[in-house]
C-alpha cells in the first residue's frame, strides 16, 4: 500500500460478488493509515530536547519520541518504556499509535489517520460509489487495556455501524432496568475480526456478517461515541 492508492477499489476487488449493505468491513488501520499518506521517514527527524529527555528515560528512539510527540495532544503518562498520550482526535493510547510493526523500512513508522471517523465515511462512501453497495465500515487499531493483560483490536474509526448499543433504561430478562451497560459493539466487532486474520496474515479487511441489527443507513457518529469522557476517565 503507497500513499495515494485508492484503498476502496482494491477492497471492491478483493470483496465477493453478493457483497451487501447490511455487511460490515472491518480494515485494519495501516492501509487506511498508508493509503493517507500517514507515514514518517524517521531519518527526516530532528528530535527536541523534551523528546532527547524522554527517550534516555525510557530507552527509546529519540526520532520516534518526537513523532509520537507531533501526534500527541497531551502526553498523560511515561512509564516502563511506554508513552501514553492523546492524539489530535482523541483517542487515548499507548505512543500516540505511533507504530514500526508490519513496516518493512525499519527507518519508517505509521501513524494513526488523522480523523478515523472521516476516513471511514470516505470509504463507505467510495465503496458505494465502485460497488453500488453500501456496507459498514470499521477502522481498527491494537489497544492494551487498563485493568486486563494483553491487547486486542478496537474500533478507532466507524461510518455506518452502532458502535455503542446503550441499555440503559431498559429491561433485563428478570424485568430488572439496566443502569450501566452498554456494549461496545464497534470494539467486539474489531476484536472478533482481528482472531479472523491473525497478527501475520498480511490481510487488512475482514468481511463480518450476520450483524444487520447494528448497521445503520446513516453514518452516524462513528466511533468517536466509544470515547470515555476525560470527566468520566477514573485513569486520569
Amino acid at each position: 500500500m503507497r500513499p495515494g492508492d485508492d484503498l476502496a477499489a482494491l477492497l471492491c476487488h478483493v470483496a465477493p460478488p453478493d457483497l451487501a449493505d447490511e455487511d460490515v468491513l472491518s480494515i485494519a488501520h495501516k492501509v487506511v493509515s498508508k493509503a493517507e499518506g500517514r507515514v514518517r521517514d524517521l531519518r527526516e527527524v530532528t528530535p527536541s530536547p523534551r523528546a532527547v529527555e524522554l527517550a534516555a528515560e525510557h530507552d527509546k528512539d529519540p526520532r520516534a519520541v518526537q513523532v509520537i510527540l507531533d501526534e500527541s495532544a497531551q502526553l498523560l503518562r511515561a512509564e516502563r518504556g511506554i508513552l501514553i498520550s492523546e492524539t489530535h482526535s482523541g483517542l487515548v493510547c499507548a505512543n500516540a499509535g505511533v507504530d514500526g510493526s508490519n513496516v518493512e523500512d525499519p527507518e519508517t513508522v505509521v501513524l494513526l489517520p488523522e480523523d478515523p471517523d472521516a476516513s471511514a465515511r470516505a470509504l463507505r462512501a467510495r465503496i458505494a460509489e465502485l460497488a453500488g453497495k453500501r456496507p459498514a465500515v470499521l477502522i481498527s487499531d491494537t489497544f492494551g487495556r487498563a485493568w486486563r493483560l494483553g491487547q486486542t483490536d478496537v474500533a478507532i474509526g466507524a461510518a455506518g455501524v452502532r458502535a455503542l448499543d446503550d441499555w440503559r433504561g431498559r429491561r433485563d430478562y428478570a424485568g430488572r432496568e439496566l443502569r450501566a451497560t452498554q456494549d461496545a459493539v464497534g470494539d467486539a466487532l474489531a476484536g472478533a475480526a482481528d482472531l479472523a486474520r491473525a497478527k501475520d496474515s498480511r490481510q487488512p479487511a475482514v468481511l463480518i456478517r450476520g450483524l444487520d441489527r447494528f448497521v445503520t443507513l446513516e453514518d452516524g457518529p462513528g466511533a468517536a461515541a466509544l470515547r470515555r469522557p476525560p470527566e468520566e476517565d477514573l485513569f486520569r
